[in-house]
């Protein structure tokens, strides 16, 4: 069969991301991994000799990145809140990836005295990868340890605070290669705008949907902020969003669109895709961007609803310096 021209092959894959229920579900990595503009996987053992964390490591798309990265070589850190359930899965992975090594630390990310303690116990001189994928979506707006709403506390303090405190062993990853920093999001962030104005959610009724979007949405949108901090260490920071993918998290949090979507949905391998090869892939991809299916994707599919601009980042990034106790 002969292939797609490049523009036309181009010119599909942007129809399938945007019209999104082809793009997000399986039918997206089915198609375009059959097009010529589909980027080549990483070598066999790009990440050999590399160490890489990955948070929220114990089930759906945080076990499926954390298993990606051992097939590439990479010694991978488990990091998650139940060291019970975490020792569990690294015997998981140590079976299903002959020759792979793994640990696993305890931290709750939404605990940010608690990331605190993690990055000053890490047993760690040099960290390649840190893969930010825990996540949560309560029903009920609920506080983490220090007040702060749930999800804002997981998806941006946290994973902020986190990097931050591993600047210096993310540093240029001592070697010739940057370091790489991915914030796993979600395409819910594209019904939400940036609501920097009421960041902990407190006005309106609360909607746990609503508020995992708008803290996914605050993700990408200080994407920008955060690759120009970071970029003196050489450290890399991108977004990636899965698409739609059947994971634990989906049952649980989301049970009717489970039921109405789930033929159609990617398994937990198709959703961290994109994750593996951004921390693998060579040469080093651009900072400060969103990707899905290997490909950087546009912040924004309803820009009249959801445009940011400089005002609105600049606020929200002062909430969280203020919130994470970061001078400026």
């Amino acid at each position: 069969m002969t292939p797609l021209p490049i523009p036309l092959a181009r010119g599909l894959d942007t129809v399938l991301d945007r019209t999104v229920v082809p793009g997000f579900t399986r039918i997206g990595p089915a198609v375009r991994r059959r097009l010529p503009t589909w980027p080549d996987d990483a070598r066999p053992g790009a990440l050999a000799g590399r160490t890489a964390a990955v948070t929220g490591a114990t089930s759906g798309l945080g076990l499926a990145t954390a298993e990606g990265l051992a097939r590439l070589g990479a010694e991978v850190l488990l990091v998650v809140r139940d060291t019970d359930r975490g020792e569990r899965v690294r015997a998981q992975l140590l079976r299903d990836v002959p020759g792979a090594v793994a640990t696993v630390a305890r931290c709750d990310v939404a605990d940010l005295e608690d990331v605190r303690r993690f990055a000053a116990d890490l047993d760690a001189d040099r960290l390649d990868v840190l893969v930010h994928n825990a996540g949560a979506l309560p029903a009920e707006r609920t506080e983490s340890p220090q007040g702060h709403e749930l999800t804002m506390a997981v998806h941006v303090l946290g994973p902020v605070l986190m990097t931050e405190l591993l600047r210096d062993r993310l540093s240029g990853s001592g070697s010739t290669r940057d370091a790489r920093v991915v914030m796993v999001t979600s395409g819910g962030m594209y019904a939400q705008p940036l609501r920097a104005d009421d960041p902990e959610y407190h006005r309106g009724d609360y909607s746990g949907t609503t508020a995992y979007a708008r803290s996914k949405r605050a993700q990408v949108e200080l994407l920008p902020v955060l690759a120009s901090r970071w970029a003196r260490e050489r450290i890399g920071v991108h977004a990636t969003h899965p698409g739609w993918a059947d994971t634990p998290g989906v049952v649980d949090s989301l049970p009717g669109f489970h039921r109405l979507t789930g033929p159609l949905l990617r398994d937990a391998a198709e959703g961290a895709d994109t994750t593996v090869w951004l921390a693998a892939t060579e040469p080093t991809p651009p900072s400060g961007r969103l990707w899905h299916d290997r490909r950087a994707r546009p912040t924004h599919l309803l820009p009249r609803r959801t445009r940011t601009g400089e005002a609105e980042r600049d606020l929200m990034w002062s909430w969280v310096r203020d919130a994470i106790g970061l001078e400026a």
